[in-house]
């Protein structure tokens, strides 16, 4: 995402605190979705347009909505252990155990697969061994003029076996349709078109058990880092930022078309990536809740182009390799990357006549990423850490005679996080991470060095309804994120999930350019 947890604007004034309407709110709307939609489609609404740590780890990280279920139940019949000492699992399973920088729960702050009674072991689609989810999210945009956001249905399908001993495989796919283009006229034409029918592949494999060496070819999902709610040493990954950082993980990444080598020597893991064909970020259209709007100037009128991909030859291919350790109870790693930025860079070309405008269009740099991981667990307590450094990016320049609208900016990105439980069953959270631009042009949104924390609180109220809040903000300047959210694991296999998200800052803040898009929802999942 162009480090844009660190590179907005450094001015603004602030708004007052007005839109944490209760969560209740959300029944109301669940019953009044037929009416209000019907009333929207006449015209009465809006219209305008490594090695792991222990498994007490992933059993004792705080909850953030349940993330990565599905990932957790595809890998337990996915995912093969025997590499590291999992030998008596009792069902063989594909690939590689993940890292302590890539266990889902751990890392994103998900919730166990026994927080849901009964989902980890839920029969697969009619006795089939196809295994998934189906859900249904509604969402309202709070602020004038309110809106349906979203009335969004999605099923994902997933099947692993074997050929041989050898050789294993995976299929999976997703299916998302959102009502809320046929229910209501709020969006233009071109978000529609974007956002109401999506399908895609999901993680689609064939594993190779080579002795000490593990081969991947296919779709995959390669996670060498996971921080809670933020991406910094995971930069493999494209991300579907059609709804910004806000869904699951297991939503909002991409898997990559790849071939991935990995080699188990006892405390020692080997990774060796190439990503022929890559995959990159879907950032929507504009006008749509959360595109990312660039700088607008007095005078000129604003237009995006369509976004320029790269061409798909080997020269635009991406390639990497990762190793990791695990050494006195510390699990190290260290990588390096290169690629096509998977987030865009958005290049600016400024027209003065007959009419001024300033006109975007988004592209992707090459670049080059070292970095590392650090994690280890102290008791029931975890502490992590990512470091990133990254080159050839370039950053949004704001003076109008340059002649791209953008410079390149070398930054070191870090974040350290620790876990802590609490009594009654909860968790808490805290990280703090920072951007520092090694060769600062004055005149990019960001200071020198960017920086910022979260904060995330869990806890169960009752044996089968969980709370959240996530808390992120910048010390730069005024701007943040709060999203308070309630699970109910009411039926076994089935959940409800009711939250709000709140946003406020200067206009070009990381959340402050979203600050009227605060949003109420609610979500029913359904695994099996």
């Amino acid at each position: 995402m162009q480090n844009d947890f660190f590179c907005w604007m450094k001015s603004g004034s602030g708004r007052p605190w007005m839109h944490a309407r209760p969560i209740a709110f959300l029944l109301v709307v669940l019953g009044a979705v037929p009416r209000m939609a019907v009333a929207e489609k006449v015209g009465l609404g809006g219209t305008a347009g490594g090695m792991p740590l222990p498994m007490q780890i992933a059993q004792n990280t705080p909850g953030s909505a349940a993330e990565d279920e599905f990932e957790a139940l595809l890998r337990q019949a996915a995912e093969d252990d025997a590499k590291n000492a999992a030998a008596a699992a009792p069902e063989p399973a594909p690939a590689l155990a993940p890292s302590p920088a890539t266990l889902p729960v751990a890392a994103t702050g998900s919730i166990a697969p026994e927080a849901f009674p009964g989902a980890e072991k839920a029969p697969g689609l009619a006795g089939s061994g196809w295994r998934g989810y189906a859900q249904f999210e509604l969402a309202r945009a709070m602020n004038e003029p309110s809106h349906w956001s979203k009335m969004l249905t999605r099923v994902e399908l997933g099947k692993s076996g074997r050929i041989n001993d050898s050789l294993k495989w995976k299929v999976s796919a997703r299916v998302d349709y959102d009502a809320v283009f046929d229910a209501t006229n709020f969006y233009s034409p071109e978000v529609r078109r974007d956002q109401k029918f999506n399908a895609s592949f999901r993680e689609t494999y064939l594993d190779v058990d080579a002795g000490n060496w593990d081969i991947r070819l296919g779709r995959q999902h390669v996670v060498w880092g996971e921080m809670v709610s933020l991406f910094f040493a995971d930069v493999v990954s494209a991300r579907d930022m059609r709804e910004f950082i806000l869904p699951e993980f297991n939503i909002l990444r991409i898997p990559q078309w790849a071939a991935r080598a990995e080699y188990f020597k006892d405390d020692f893991h080997a990774e060796l990536l190439w990503v022929p064909v890559p995959t990159y970020d879907q950032t929507g259209k504009p006008g749509s809740g959360f595109f990312p709007v660039q700088p607008e100037y007095a005078g000129f009128a604003t237009r995006y182009l369509v976004e320029e991909r790269p061409d798909r030859k080997l020269a635009n291919s991406n390639f990497g390799a990762r190793g990791s350790w695990l050494a006195h109870g510390w699990d190290i790693s260290a990588f390096f990357y290169r690629s096509m930025d998977a987030a865009p860079t958005f290049y600016r070309q400024v027209v003065l006549g007959p009419q001024p405008e300033v006109i975007y269009q988004a592209r992707h740099d090459r670049i080059s990423q070292m970095g590392g991981t650090l994690a280890k667990d102290f008791g029931a307590a975890v502490l992590k850490t990512e470091l990133v450094a990254t080159r050839g990016r370039s950053q949004t320049v704001l003076r109008l005679d340059d002649t791209d609208g953008v410079v390149r900016q070398n930054t070191v990105d870090w974040v350290v996080g620790l876990d802590v439980p609490l009594p009654a069953d909860a968790r808490f959270n805290a990280q703090l991470f920072q951007s520092i631009i090694t060769n600062h042009d004055r005149d990019v949104i960001p200071d020198k060095a960017e920086s910022g924390y979260s904060l995330l609180l869990n806890g169960k109220l009752a044996r089968q309804v969980e709370a959240e809040v996530l808390w992120v903000a910048g010390f730069n300047r005024t701007d943040w994120m709060l999203r308070p959210k309630v699970n109910w694991t009411f039926e076994k296999n089935w959940r409800l999930a009711a939250g709000v998200d709140v946003f406020h800052g200067p206009p070009e803040g990381l959340f402050g350019r979203f600050e009227h898009r605060d949003r109420v929802f609610s979500e029913v999942k359904y695994f099996f």
